[in-house]
């Protein structure tokens, strides 16, 4: 299974739900805390170009936020994604 990256904050509702589905489907994630650590903040934007939380890395392939991860988990491209 590949490494899953989270970038996140304690209190997002959201990045409890990705964990959440992550977790269901078998994979660990490991979490940075952008709340606690700001020089990954600026880290994050410039890799993915976006500032909402949270941002999943599966893999080198970024994936999105919440909202992209549910879309890939509904299409089935999630389990052949955490498969590799």
């Amino acid at each position: 299974m590949p490494i899953i990256r989270m970038y996140c904050t304690k209190i997002c509702p959201y990045c409890h739900r990705a964990e959440h589905l992550l977790s269901k489907r078998g994979a660990q994630v490991q979490k940075i805390f952008v709340d606690q650590h700001p020089e990954e903040m600026k880290i994050m934007i410039e890799t993915t170009n976006r500032r909402t939380v949270p941002q999943i890395f599966i893999g080198e392939r970024h994936v999105g936020g919440y909202d992209d991860l549910v879309d890939l988990d509904m299409e089935g491209e999630l389990e052949s994604l955490l498969a590799n």
